[in-house]
């Protein structure tokens, strides 16, 4: 047996696994690493997130990035360089993260990236019957292990569309093994740059479970905050607090198709993004309206969204958020107002808000590497029984 394929087989048949989960979402600000202790697996694992930090990105980087993402045309010299450097960059940002904790990276057994996403296309958007869905992470697994000599797992979505799943969201795999409760119904929402909700009913079995995009998380606010001045995001919704929701504009937004698709579904910032956006101020002759009420209709169409899928859930919930759109007070508030109750952040339940993306890809490497089949037994469209990852080794 090959030296690396032994060392594989070790991990996955030790009593636990010390797993870096990584995260870098449609927001671009940067790199979610957690590192994350695992015991066995399935229903009977036990995770402890051990240490958390994000790193950003430059300002080079996201340019570069933008100038691919969520984009039709693009040059493939650029998309081919931006695989290597991602993957490389993503590396480094782990090494040096792990020399900040103080922690040799031959103590860690696996990394779990989920890359950058660059463009996602179910056929329920490109609408072309003989094509499957389709997604594309770049941020290559092997220029990760390369780089900081850790086996790598990668490129989980794939698995997930090759079993006729749409690749996304993949939370629900996580979600369900952490989360689950034998005593509440429970929403768990992430508000990344799209907004996706898991819903646990109590007791249930994984065919139970509820996982789907609810449309724009952060992203249009994001994108407006860019165009607006040298701003990345709305902080603390200075922005829209300054301005007030045009109704008018918030009816023509609310009237996007996928708002009505039945769940499950999944989308991305090819779909809402601001050219759609500028395309729905002038189908309501509001050109002119300030960016501050821009960004506060924007907001509201936001909580709308998620709000109006919620409220199609089978039974009452209690509601967990995660993600970057937790620090963004008028959000909560407008989605607290709209439920008529209080909502609350995953610390709650022993998960950091911030950290539970990258989390949630430990947790899908370490069944991978130690799972068994029978962890998500369904039949229901787009959640495949699988096991996603591809395995790179350092050497």
């Amino acid at each position: 047996m090959l030296q690396h394929i032994e060392k594989l087989k070790n991990i996955a048949t030790a009593p636990e696994r010390l797993i870096i989960g990584l995260m870098s979402g449609t927001s671009l600000d940067g790199l979610d690493i957690a590192l994350c202790r695992i015991t066995g697996n399935g229903k009977s694992a036990v995770l402890r997130c051990e240490e958390f930090t994000t790193i950003g990105y430059s300002k080079e980087l996201k340019s570069a990035i933008q100038q691919v993402f969520a984009k039709q045309s693009v040059s493939l010299d650029s998309l081919c360089l931006l695989n290597a450097q991602i993957g490389h960059l993503h590396g480094e940002m782990i090494n040096q993260a792990l020399l900040n904790w103080q922690i040799r990276n031959d103590s860690v057994d696996l990394i779990a990236s989920h890359g950058q996403t660059i463009y996602h296309r179910p056929s329920s958007l490109h609408q072309i019957k003989s094509q499957p869905n389709s997604t594309l992470q770049i941020g290559d697994g092997d220029h990760i292990a390369a780089s900081t000599g850790i086996i790598t797992v990668s490129d989980f979505r794939q698995k997930h569309i090759a079993h006729g799943g749409e690749g996304a969201p993949l939370a629900i795999y996580g979600d369900y093994l952490l989360l689950s409760s034998e005593q509440e119904h429970r929403t768990l929402l992430n508000i990344g740059g799209i907004a996706n909700i898991t819903y646990l009913p109590s007791n249930a079995s994984f065919d139970n479970v509820i996982c789907s995009d609810v449309g724009p998380g952060n992203t249009l606010m994001d994108a407006l905050a860019r165009a607006y001045g040298d701003y990345d995001f709305d902080k603390d919704a200075a922005i829209a607090k300054q301005g007030s929701v045009n109704e008018s504009l918030l009816t023509q937004l609310l009237q996007h198709p996928f708002i009505k698709l039945p769940l499950p579904k999944t989308t991305g910032p090819e779909t809402f993004n601001l050219d759609w956006f500028t395309s729905q101020l002038k189908a309501v002759h509001l050109e002119d309206i300030s960016v501050p009420s821009q960004m506060a209709t924007l907001n509201a169409f936001t909580a709308h969204s998620i709000v109006n899928t919620i409220k199609q859930l089978p039974e009452f919930s209690t509601v967990y958020i995660s993600g970057g759109g937790i620090h963004n007070p008028l959000l909560l508030e407008n989605i607290s107002e709209l439920l008529a109750r209080p909502v609350f952040s995953t610390n709650k339940l022993g998960v950091d808000a911030d950290a539970k993306e990258a989390i949630l890809f430990a947790v899908i490497a370490n069944e991978c590497v130690a799972g068994n089949e029978r962890a998500f037994l369904s039949n229901k469209r787009n959640q495949p029984n699988v096991s996603m990852g591809k395995v790179s080794f350092p050497s």
